[in-house]
């Protein structure tokens, strides 16, 4: 069961081509960096003497690589890592990356981040070639379709052209080659973010710059949607951008500067800790409250509460004391546990809440039980009125982009109005930020927003359009 009534998104990647053999070390490190996006399972991949070595499994980085496995490694000066939430596939170690492919001349080690949804149809046709697959996961099959490719048109380069073609959806893709070529790819539209970073060693390439901050990279730039860049012997051999006319209501997942990202990320030119603030400060101007204090619900909620407290002038205050070393492996055998497992990890500060009235700011409402049972806990430490505000507007529409938004009747928004989804989560008032309210706190973003969960706009089936040819 999990603790949190919240979305998750499906993986990170991060990997390296230096002048020096520390890649496995640089590359652990930029995965723990970017464990909030994924934890059910990790990957590494090391270029050795143009062959390809791979270690993977269930569970999180320090726990896949615990022990002797991250030293079983061999030194590399390339290597291509992943950790993983499953949205398509289920959890288990075939499923989790980076995925080793073989062709006539060497392998490929693919990470991928995003979704392809039309994966079905590429596993098909490339089933009907005589390829096999080990897995359940779309990124076995677009690590397929690259090695296919390359061996067709035998070049690495091209090859990857050629597959990311016929790949609809969303693709951020890390790819080592036994040749000592780092290849990073992003989808037409940029549905996840992906970015370079340079130090005296080489480069890396990261979901998120928090990631190249910790790992002592400086950040160069964002691979742009369309990109392909090529880093050989730590040095960028080739880049460039194929734009094409952007479908309506494609682009950037705005989820990203809600609750995806880290805070300490850049993405796109908008640091993610300045469009939670922003977003903070139009919910204080769209749904005013009188209140004593504003307190925020750690860790996505905290930066929105800040920007509410400084656009309303109500005090900020610490509403909550969280309890990091839950970990994943615990356990609720009973129902009256499984009802207590948010305060588990989220205990009320009632020095801070007792008597008084409270604007409390979280970054989505889904189903509803996590609102409730935080609500309830407040009033229980002793606070007078609980006014929920919430950066991010009623989620109404399912996500086949790698946001793990199963099923439109699983949606609070979908079964109840704003009333009704106050009195079940026992708020004193409810606010959501409008759509254009998010979008004007995300304004500085280079990229347009894929909002579709929201509006339903920009959907799914229309497909990507081929920007390589």
């Amino acid at each position: 069961m999990r603790i949190e009534d919240k979305l998750r998104e499906e993986c990170a990647v991060f990997g390296v081509s230096l002048t020096t053999d520390e890649a496995v070390g640089i590359t652990y490190n930029g995965l723990l960096s970017l464990q909030h996006r994924g934890q059910e399972g990790a990957g590494m991949a090391v270029v050795k003497d143009n062959g390809i070595l791979c270690h993977r499994n269930i569970g999180l980085v320090s726990e896949v690589f615990s022990g002797t496995k991250l030293s079983a490694l061999p030194k590399g000066a390339v290597a291509v890592g992943h950790t993983r939430y499953s949205t398509t596939g289920g959890n288990k170690k075939e499923n989790v990356g980076p995925f080793l492919t073989e062709y006539l001349t060497g392998r490929l080690a693919t990470a991928h981040n995003g979704n392809v949804t039309n994966a079905k149809e590429l596993r098909n046709r490339l089933a009907g070639y005589g390829l096999r697959f080990k897995a359940s996961s779309d990124s076995e099959v677009a690590a397929a379709l690259i090695a296919y490719h390359v061996t067709k048109e035998q070049s690495t380069v091209n090859g990857i052209k050629k597959a990311a073609a016929q790949l609809r959806g969303a693709f951020s893709l890390i790819i080592a080659s036994g040749k000592n070529k780092l290849i990073a790819v992003r989808d037409g539209n940029g549905f996840r973010p992906l970015c370079i970073g340079k130090n005296e060693s080489g480069y890396a390439v990261s979901s998120e710059s928090c990631a190249l901050d910790t790992c002592g990279f400086e950040f160069v730039r964002d691979v742009m949607p369309g990109e392909i860049v090529v880093i050989e012997n730590g040095v960028i051999t080739r880049e460039g951008v194929a734009l094409h006319q952007k479908e309506a209501g494609k682009g950037l997942c705005i989820f990203e500067y809600v609750y995806f990202a880290r805070p300490d990320s850049v993405i796109d030119g908008l640091s993610v800790y300045d469009a939670r603030y922003n977003m903070g400060c139009v919910l204080a101007e769209e749904y005013p409250v009188d209140a004593d204090v504003v307190c925020g619900v750690p860790d996505s909620g905290l930066d929105a509460a800040y920007g509410y407290s400084a656009q309303s002038g109500i005090p900020l205050v610490s509403g909550f004391v969280k309890n990091r070393y839950i970990g994943r492996s615990f356990i609720y055998p009973t129902q009256s546990q499984r009802d207590s497992a948010v305060r588990l990890k989220l205990n009320p500060l009632a020095a801070s809440v007792a008597g008084k009235r409270i604007v409390l700011v979280d970054d989505s409402i889904v189903r509803g039980t996590t609102s409730e049972k935080i609500v309830k806990i407040l009033k229980h430490a002793g606070a007078k009125e609980v006014h929920m505000r919430i950066s991010s507007p009623p989620f109404q529409h399912t996500c086949h982009y790698g946001t793990d938004i199963d099923s439109e009747a699983n949606l609070i928004a979908n079964q109840m109005n704003l009333d009704e989804i106050c009195q079940k989560i026992g708020a004193d008032s409810l606010g959501f930020i409008s759509i254009d309210g998010l979008k004007n706190a995300c304004g500085s973003c280079a990229l347009p927003f894929c909002t579709a969960c929201f509006t339903g706009n920009g959907a799914f089936e229309r497909e990507c359009k081929n920007i390589f040819e």
